[in-house]
């Protein structure tokens, strides 16, 4: 057998890398028998944006697309005019990952980058960022976007998501949440959706399903509807309505029916947690964000690293400043882990 014949063991690299969790799977085989109608006209799709109406218990405005890129492009375009502005972390997807989509999409606007320890934006750096210049040469700020959870694994708290409304309200900011991870962020936080998106203020959610254990597809979740007018013609023209729009949305169904958008994902943050106390046991590896839901970044010696990659381990370390990212996923295992943490420990003693 050929190694491009071999099937590739679970990595650590990105939670892009597992299959599709049994729920979505059902759910997408079930859609698939008989007909039904195109471009999102099918009883699929209705069911879908109806449940995730009852998950965030608000009647919100609700549309899909293939990736992530396009979600939070397309969202943050509808939220602004080309001479606008959007303040971001320094390490947000949108900034570090997405190849200048948002500028793309919108016609140029503007990233304005705040930082803020551990990948969280400091309201004290979003005010400074709107304060710094306010004449007509400079890009006008219009949305606060926040990731959750953020690049670096780390979960904003009510309470931080309250301060940042407060000073997005200040100064008449929208607020967009990239939650390529919000299933992660929710089930560390143990509270409803509607508390840490509406009720904190968020007007629009690109809501991550791929790395929830979908085969494809984001939801773009608009939790004030006026702002989602001629939504659907950005997702025609951009690329992004799917024709046989069933095999986008039936996977929603399959895990928000059966409870495993937040059960999988509490298993995944879970692997990370165990993972997180394994390594930072380890001599020469050091813990650098707090492991608060599926991903697991450490500072270790480059032979060490080194020494990994040469037994077949996939991470990243462009992530984060440089260090090493673990990311777990719904089909981690104690196994994998077990794993992992061997060849660390080992490498690392030599």
């Amino acid at each position: 057998m050929s190694s491009s014949d071999q099937v590739l063991k679970n990595q650590f690299a990105s939670d892009n890398y597992s299959g599709i969790c049994p729920e979505a799977f059902a759910a997408l085989n079930e859609a698939n028998q008989g007909f039904a109608n195109a471009y999102g006209e099918d009883d699929y799709t209705a069911r879908a944006c109806n449940l995730l109406r009852d998950f965030f218990e608000i009647d919100c405005q609700v549309f899909f697309a293939f990736n992530g890129t396009a979600s939070n492009s397309l969202a943050l375009a509808s939220l602004c005019q080309s001479y606008h502005s959007i303040i971001s972390h320094e390490l947000a997807h949108i900034e570090t990952d997405e190849c200048g989509a948002v500028e793309f999409f919108s016609n140029g606007i503007k990233l304005l980058l705040a930082d803020g320890e551990h990948g969280k934006v400091d309201p004290k750096a979003v005010e400074h960022t709107v304060l710094r210049r306010t004449d007509i040469h400079y890009p006008k700020p219009q949305v606060l976007s926040l990731t959750q959870a953020t690049e670096v694994g780390t979960v904003y708290s009510m309470d931080e998501l309250d301060a940042l409304q407060e000073v997005a309200r200040k100064y008449n900011l929208r607020m967009h949440m990239d939650g390529a991870r919000f299933s992660n962020a929710l089930a560390s936080l143990k509270c409803s959706p509607k508390e840490i998106t509406w009720k904190a203020g968020v007007d629009v959610l690109t809501l991550g399903g791929t790395k929830a254990g979908l085969p494809v597809g984001e939801a773009i979740v608009f939790f004030k509807k006026e702002l989602a007018e001629d939504f659907g013609y950005r997702c025609k023209q951009a690329g992004q309505l799917a024709s046989k729009m069933r095999f986008l949305t039936a996977p929603w169904i399959g895990i928000l029916e059966s409870g495993a958008f937040l059960d999988r994902a509490g298993h995944a943050n879970r692997c990370a947690q165990k993972l997180s106390d394994a390594l930072v046991e380890i001599p020469g590896v050091e813990l650098v964000h707090p492991t608060q839901a599926n991903a697991v970044f450490v500072q270790m010696p480059e032979s060490l690293i080194e020494a990994l990659r040469g037994r077949d381990w996939r991470f990243y370390t462009f992530i984060g400043s440089g260090h090493a990212r673990f990311m777990c996923n719904w089909a981690t295992t104690e196994a994998d882990i077990e794993a992992l943490a061997a060849d660390v420990r080992e490498l690392a003693a030599v």
